[in-house]
């Protein structure tokens, strides 16, 4: 809901650490979770490599509400499906993200939330679609061919985002 935004980003960038530029994680160089790719498309210009290292969270911020939380309609799902949602969103993309919100819902899959998606987990009892959606992103995880690789974070990640949706609620 509307007043989950700073709680969600905190507990996002508290999994999305701060400077990584890992060359077996397919992101490249990332701050705050914010890869070089996605920070040069926000300023309108390439950057430097490194220069990411200087981001705060201030600076990223504006991009996880306008790219992500505001795509996934975050303001206007139920408390703990918003996070679990905007995770999964920041960490797949917010088309994966919508569409599984909308598989667990049995809406049609489309990857937009609009009001109809809106509407049904609004409706739906929000604990079983948050275990839903977090099932569902770890059995994709599992499927990568990273996994072997960043699996056991991942896991431990879907796990929290569950137990931390679930305390949510209500």
């Amino acid at each position: 809901m509307k007043h989950n935004f700073e709680q969600s980003l905190a507990l996002v960038l508290k999994h999305e650490g701060g400077w990584v530029d890992d060359p077996h994680d397919p992101g490249g160089e990332t701050m705050l979770g914010v890869t070089k790719k996605v920070w040069e498309e926000w300023v309108g210009h390439p950057v430097a490599p490194g220069s990411l290292k200087s981001l705060t969270v201030a600076d990223v911020a504006p991009v996880y509400r306008k790219n992500y939380w505001d795509k996934i309609k975050g303001d206007d799902l139920p408390d703990g499906v918003d996070y679990a949602v905007f995770d999964y969103a920041v960490n797949s993309g917010t088309g994966r993200a919508a569409k599984q919100l909308q598989s667990c819902l049995g809406v049609t899959a489309d990857g937009a939330i609009g009001p109809k998606t809106v509407a049904a987990a609004q409706a739906t009892d929000p604990v079983a679609l948050i275990k839903c959606i977090c099932d569902n992103r770890l059995a994709f995880l599992q499927k990568l061919p990273t996994w072997g690789r960043f699996g056991k974070g991942w896991g431990r990640r879907v796990a929290d985002v569950s137990k931390t949706a679930q305390t949510m609620v209500g």
